[in-house]
């Protein structure tokens, strides 16, 4: 999600966030709240994203070369 989307959300999400947790602020406030979370929390999802996928990528790796050493002593030369 890009920066501008993440703008119109936070301003929605500044709304709903001062009024769930009962903070009695002015509008400019509000927006600068929910914008500021918006962006750290989308930057921050991408981030462990891309973590996950980078241990998804290694949890695969180990998983093929399971598979690839128990191929090689069913299949492989017989000592």
């Amino acid at each position: 999600m890009g920066v501008i989307p993440l703008i119109i959300i936070g301003i929605a999400a500044g709304f709903m966030a001062t009024r769930l947790m009962r903070v009695d602020a002015d509008i400019p406030t509000t927006l600068a709240i929910g914008i500021a979370g918006a962006l750290i929390g989308g930057f921050t999802l991408r981030a462990l994203i891309a973590m996950a996928g980078i241990f998804a990528g290694l949890v695969g790796a180990v998983l093929g070369a399971m598979a690839l050493i128990w191929l090689w002593q069913t299949y492989g030369p017989k000592r």
